[in-house]
């Protein structure tokens, strides 16, 4: 179910859903109750997500008959972004990932991480996390081209400032730190380079697209 449709089937509101996503609000039954019947468990199920039976990813019964696998062993499916079939044009034959406004293709294999790496480390849904390949020396050398990050896309505002991905004019992926000024109004954003042969450069709030923040980063040697 997209996020979307939760919202106009639960009745709350998509920045009460954010809020509540992004841990802002802390849980309570009153504040899933309306998720409840839609989603077709109790609000306690959903508050103790993993510790009710039939809750979890996969139960350690299930990993076990998979290969022998131990509970902690629990591993998630995370898709990446093929920004090679993008820029060649061929992202309409491949499946896709909407993102924002966007759908982008993904590749055909997916990074496997632990899921409790994903819960107690990245404090993200699996649902919501997205790998991404960067492309060119922007961020070097926090980041290097060809380095993967992975980019919770339910958080969409800058804050805290931090490396985030955001679309650039060319509705392509970069990944860049922000930094929202506070005392802008309307509010206003520099996006800032790690590489300083890269100009800083400073848009309105309203006009930038936001993929979702960076969480970690995976390089390949």
């Amino acid at each position: 179910m997209s996020r979307t449709e939760l919202v106009e089937r639960s009745g709350v509101s998509k920045q009460q859903l954010s809020r509540l996503e992004n841990g802002h609000i802390r849980l309570r039954l009153d504040h899933l109750k309306p998720f409840a019947a839609v989603l077709g468990y109790t609000p306690e199920q959903m508050l103790l997500w993993g510790r009710f039976p039939g809750t979890g990813e996969v139960k350690a019964d299930e990993a076990r008959q998979r290969g022998g696998a131990k509970p902690d062993d629990t591993r998630c499916s995370i898709p990446e972004i093929d920004i090679h079939a993008e820029r060649a044009g061929r992202g309409s034959a491949k499946e896709g990932r909407k993102i924002g406004r966007h759908t982008d293709p993904i590749k055909s294999e997916r990074w496997g991480l632990p899921l409790s790496f994903v819960r107690e480390q990245l404090h993200a849904s699996t649902e919501q996390l997205i790998i991404i390949e960067v492309d060119g020396d922007s961020m070097a050398p926090t980041i290097m081209s060809g380095d993967r990050v992975v980019v919770n896309t339910g958080h969409t505002a800058p804050t805290p400032d931090g490396i985030y991905a955001i679309r650039d004019t060319l509705k392509r992926i970069a990944i860049k730190r922000l930094q929202l000024l506070r005392s802008a109004r309307p509010p206003r954003v520099k996006i800032i380079s790690a590489n300083q042969n890269h100009a800083v450069e400073e848009v309105p709030l309203s006009g930038l697209e936001i993929v979702g923040k960076v969480v970690c980063g995976v390089r390949l040697f």
